[in-house]
């Protein structure tokens, strides 16, 4: 038997304010949609905008349904939002913030697992890592250079 050590690093701001302006602009504008998500159910809005390589931003935001799990998180219908305008673009970088109706959440907020699976598709199939910058309402936000950092042991194509 042996034993596999798996580590993550992130860099941490301590607010919005100390990120690069190109980065600080993309935040705003997922804090922006995610003051727009359909979230009556779960009442807790997040926000995600994406950067493409051919300049352009594709937002997004959660989306619920009645009929559980019909919703989709803001993450993925940012992404596939990218790939089906887009389907040439490498996604550089993606900005997510989030928060609860009922309280303001100052934690950083990452990706749910499958949203996860998600952005490690494109990200393979891009064969470039995605930056992602996350955060709650307020407070820290943390960056990962890459879905690796994430999900160091994620499912891919590969595997088939």
């Amino acid at each position: 038997m042996k034993s596999i050590n798996v580590t993550a690093s992130f860099l941490v701001y301590d607010s919005i304010d100390e990120l690069a302006p190109e980065i600080k602009d993309l935040m705003v504008q997922a804090v922006v949609v995610r003051k727009k998500a359909y979230a009556p159910y779960s009442k807790f809005r997040v926000g995600a905008a994406i950067l493409l390589d051919n300049g352009k931003v594709v937002l997004g935001s959660n989306q619920e349904n009645a009929a559980y799990p019909s919703g989709l998180c803001a993450e993925r219908v940012a992404i596939f939002q990218a790939g089906a305008i887009y389907p040439e673009a490498k996604i550089l970088k993606m900005t997510i913030s989030a928060t609860a109706d009922s309280k303001e959440v100052s934690e950083p907020i990452p990706p749910c697992g499958a949203c996860r699976q998600s952005i490690a598709e494109y990200e393979i199939r891009q064969e470039q890592p995605i930056e992602i910058y996350f955060m709650g309402a307020v407070g820290e936000v943390y960056k990962s250079d890459s879905l690796k950092s994430l999900l160091p042991l994620m499912f891919d194509k590969n595997f088939l």
